[in-house]
């Protein structure tokens, strides 16, 4: 039995098949795995592979057979809409079984694919929840996107089901969802058969003749339905059969289709959300983020359902819905233990309530720690986090393809010490590597490819929607043996990992191979400077050259005047004149995607004057015309 993390973490690595086939045990199957892994699978591996399982039996059926029916399992908070709503887990299971009866009857059956393009609502998890259910595939697309962006992951994924809204609300408009669903029906080759469609107070649509239902017409028919005694039971599904597929950004015009499987998936959600995460069964859970990203499948609907946790489902941002006290007064109100967002939106707090006064009007007994991810946490941020709240800040580090931490801080299990600038170290089922450009394993200290040695983890992508040779050429084939993270930073002594940011933003000045991400840990720690990113440039002398962006606090005309001068200074200071860090622009905002990275790509193409398409993404596209106009300054 291990004593500590350390301990467990060794144990993992020594005995692979003993340590996840315990884990296992924490889910229920309906026919258990007798193996934890089978290399022969699939292109490198597959996880549990002799077991049938169901995800939403997991996360819905088997709390209320236990007796826990009464316990919340959703809250809905919409400061946008003046909405909140309290699900419990029988309500939850009510309203699944019903979705997924109505799916049913629609001819959807285990398999087929079910996209859903939703906002922030209870009936966007109630979707996730009732395509588990049945065995279908689901697809999330962020509610808004654009029509010929959601066509594409159409004709991708070819679902005969899309589940959508009459409209998304933002903090200063409404967005009209259905005319972007019909456009994009209208460009998609592969059309879906059928759309349901949830009628919003806010905004109300037509429906389509014979291809349209009304989401709550179908909800209170098949509650009837239900409660006259139809059975909808949890489809039989192989633990290595596609719960979800995730569309990520790629370097082609093709979407790049993430497939989560069911069993790994489980057993690493559960795992998790306890171990990583410190939240057990009844506790309140509040992951700031969005279904359309990894972040809210893992983390906002199935990791804390499958643990038998309550889960807080927030339409809303961090600052303007109404103040930057948003996220604390949801932490005292619905006694939350944790919140899990990204750093930007810590970030955007602490520019409008720099000194925490927010923070102080709130009884926050219950709330033990705040979880970053999403991208890289600066250690000044963490800083003022750490000062202002009092509690733990844990940076941990993971991608859309892991599906859940593969560094990070386990506090569940003991709370490390925490370094700042890196997300602590690596947890079980990863093995990380540090490779140069040969894939030769670097020494603590060097920095490089940040790789992990196969196999990966529970939870982790098996490989890509329809696209198995895509994914072996864009992750495998670069250092064979290992999986490519695309990401540089290094380990040291104690295994801590630092990550410096994606390999290309290791920068090469005059031959020397530096890190933006270094240099934007210190231009961060200038007091003038809430919010920064570095950037190389083309050069035609040096290769490139270090260019920073910079967006203040409110200051005086004297700090304006002197802050390229300091930056420069300091940076020179830090790393030295190799650098060559003689560029500094003012901007009122970075350009970020609505998960918060920074489009670091677009504003090379920007300083680099190179064509570039705006990404589908992007959070405010009036950032990338504010960083234009101030690169031609």
């Amino acid at each position: 039995m291990a004593r500590n993390f350390r301990e467990l973490y060794q144990a993992s690595k020594d005995d692979r098949e003993s340590f996840w086939l315990k884990q296992a045990e924490a889910i229920d199957w309906f026919e258990a795995p007798t193996r934890a892994f089978d290399e022969t699978q699939g292109v490198y591996g597959r996880w549990f592979p002799d077991a049938v399982c169901n995800t939403c039996h997991n996360a819905v059926d088997r709390h209320v057979l236990a007796g826990h029916g009464d316990r919340l399992a959703i809250i809905y908070d919409s400061p946008l809409t003046g909405s909140k709503q309290a699900i419990t887990y029988g309500e939850l299971l009510t309203d699944v079984k019903a979705l997924a009866a109505a799916m049913l009857d629609l001819g959807i059956v285990r398999g087929d694919r079910v996209v859903i393009y939703m906002p922030m609502v209870p009936e966007t998890a109630v979707a996730m929840l009732a395509c588990a259910r049945i065995g279908a595939i689901h697809s999330v697309v962020f509610g808004g996107f654009a029509a010929h962006e959601l066509a594409k992951r159409i004709d991708d994924a070819e679902p005969k089901l899309i589940l959508s809204a009459s409209c998304g609300v933002e903090p200063n408009r409404t967005v009209e969802y259905k005319p972007l669903l019909d456009k994009a029906f209208d460009i998609a080759v592969r059309k879906p058969a059928h759309a349901i469609v949830l009628q919003r107070p806010e905004r109300p649509c037509d429906l389509v003749e014979g291809r349209d239902h009304d989401w709550a017409d179908l909800r209170e028919r098949y509650r009837q339905e239900i409660a006259d005694g139809r059975a909808v039971p949890c489809a039989r599904v192989k633990a290595t059969d596609p719960l979800y597929i995730l569309y990520t950004s790629g370097t082609t015009g093709k979407p790049k289709g993430v497939i989560r499987d069911n069993g790994g998936h489980l057993v690493a959600m559960h795992w998790s959300m306890g171990n990583v995460y410190g939240i057990e069964p009844g506790d309140v859970s509040f992951t700031a983020s969005d279904v359309g990203w990894v972040v809210g499948h893992s983390y906002i609907v199935y990791a804390p359902l499958i643990k038998g946790a309550t889960t807080i489902l927030f339409e809303g941002k961090p600052v303007g819905t109404p103040d930057a006290g948003t996220f604390w007064r949801i932490i005292s109100e619905h006694g939350a233990k944790l919140l899990f967002t990204a750093p930007t939106a810590i970030r955007a707090v602490r520019k409008e309530d720099p000194d925490g006064k927010l923070f102080q009007r709130y009884d926050m007994a219950n709330f033990e720690a705040l979880y970053l991810a999403g991208e890289r946490a600066d250690p000044e941020t963490v800083k003022w986090a750490e000062r202002v709240l009092r509690r733990p800040v844990i940076d941990h580090w993971w991608q859309t393809e892991t599906g859940w931490a593969i560094a990070g801080n386990p506090r569940g299990i003991e709370l490390l010490p925490v370094k700042h600038g890196s997300p602590s170290v690596a947890m079980p089922g990863y093995d990380l590597a540090i490779l140069d450009t040969d894939g030769t394993e670097l020494p603590a200290g060097e920095m490089g490819a940040i790789a992990i040695r196969l196999p990966l983890a529970p939870g982790n992508l098996p490989t890509l929607w329809g696209a198995d040779d895509r994914f072996r050429d864009g992750y495998l084939t670069a250092y064979p043996g290992y999986y490519a993270t695309s990401d540089a930073g290094y380990l040291d002594e104690e295994g801590y990992l630092f990550v410096m940011g994606r390999t290309d933003d290791v920068i090469n000045v005059a031959g020397h191979r530096l890190s933006t991400g270094e240099m934007e840990e210190i231009v961060a720690r200038h007091p003038a400077v809430v919010e920064c990113a570095v950037i190389g440039m083309e050069d035609a002398m040096k290769g490139e050259l270090p260019c920073g962006f910079v967006v203040l606090k409110d200051t005086d005309q004297h700090t304006l005047d002197t802050l390229e001068a300091d930056i420069v200074r300091m940076v020179r200071d830090q790393i030295g004149p190799v650098a060559a860090f003689k560029r500094v622009i003012v901007v009122d905002k970075l350009p970020k995607t609505r998960s918060g990275k920074v489009l670091r790509r677009t504003m090379k193409s920007i300083v680099d004057d190179k064509s570039f398409e705006t990404p589908a993404t992007i959070e405010d596209a009036s950032a990338i015309e504010a960083i234009e106009k101030a690169v031609r300054r």
